[in-house]
């Protein structure tokens, strides 16, 4: 088969690899299309290693059909349209992955943009409704409103009845947010998200903000909280290390929550199996009605891998981008 490999250099080549077989428990994917994640270009610039046992392949999310079922896989048939959660490997011709992973391509959505989905979807609702518990009329800001998870976080927060604030760069971009239900859209360049957010929630600030800026915006998110407010961390672009007023934090009763979701264990509480089971039962049917639908930003050929990760990494795109794979 064939796949992109990572030269020394960071350069990404479109070339034979040994081919895949699933092991005990997993299924392997023809693959008709990758989802481009930042974690793909850490990896690919040797900042973000895979978790131990993963591929060395980059690739997080992938749509396809089942090629072959591993030994003790049930509820799944050779052929039929999946997407997948993975730890590496999407950027390739087939892929291995746990059974518990694969969830089935959504009625309304096209095999090649369900890939698009399964990065997301797991990270919004893990954080969101595992994590913070946002529930109905509360208040939701999220950093990167029209990235990937930004457009998808938006989409689910007002699916669940909540008020949705988010920060972005350029005036495409938040039209884009307001499109899709964000009621409160914040330039970060010449506006302060911390005031604009208690203006518009009648002084409290936000129950929930999910934040891809890490120190950076760590001191004002706390401000931003409301009282009994969470913090959730899934991202370091802003930095690593940063003061906390802890003083702050504890006169709102606040909480700061870090996560990630590539490094967690297949199965078991807290896994990538449970997320998926929880995606499938509770943002699938919101995908089926129409509430929620994936943004596709842009597409290339799997041979111009490269020229995506640059895309990505400008930060001119919004919504996903896709590696297609296969027609």
């Amino acid at each position: 088969m064939q796949a992109i490999m990572t030269s020394s250099k960071g350069q990404l080549t479109w070339q034979e690899v040994p081919d895949v077989a699933p092991g005990d428990g997993e299924v392997v994917i023809k693959v008709s299309a990758a989802g481009v994640n930042r974690a793909d270009l850490l990896q690919a610039a040797g900042k973000y290693p895979p978790p131990p046992g993963a591929s060395e392949i980059l690739g997080l999310e992938v749509s396809g059909t089942i090629e072959r079922l591993g030994d003790g896989v049930t509820g799944w048939q050779v052929g039929q349209p999946v997407c997948a959660l993975l730890a590496g490997g999407g950027y390739a011709q087939y892929v291995a992955v746990p059974a518990g992973q694969v969830m089935p391509v959504p009625d309304t959505v096209s095999l090649h943009h369900a890939a698009a989905l399964p990065e997301v979807a797991c990270t919004v609702w893990s954080n969101l409704v595992m994590t913070a518990h946002l529930r109905a009329g509360q208040w939701l800001l999220i950093h990167g409103g029209a990235s990937g998870i930004g457009t998808h976080g938006i989409q689910v927060g007002r699916a669940l009845g909540c008020r949705v604030a988010i920060t972005a760069g350029s005036k495409n971009k938040l039209d884009l947010c307001a499109e899709l239900g964000a009621e409160v859209t914040i330039d970060y360049h010449d506006e302060d998200f911390v005031e604009r957010v208690r203006a518009e929630s009648g002084g409290a600030g936000a129950d929930v903000i999910l934040d891809i800026m890490g120190a950076a915006y760590l001191d004002r998110n706390v401000d931003a909280l409301a009282p009994d407010g969470r913090l959730v961390i899934i991202g370091m672009q802003g930095g690593v290390k940063a003061e906390l007023n802890i003083g702050k934090l504890l006169g709102k009763r606040g909480g700061v929550i870090a996560t990630a979701l590539r490094s967690r264990p297949v199965s078991g509480p807290s896994s990538k199996s449970e997320i998926v089971t929880e995606v499938i039962a509770n943002v699938w049917p919101m995908i089926a009605d129409g509430q929620v639908r994936p943004i596709i930003g842009a597409e290339f050929d799997i041979e111009q891998a490269g020229a995506a990760h640059e895309l990505l990494n400008s930060g001119e795109v919004s919504g996903k981008i896709l590696l297609r794979v296969a027609d």
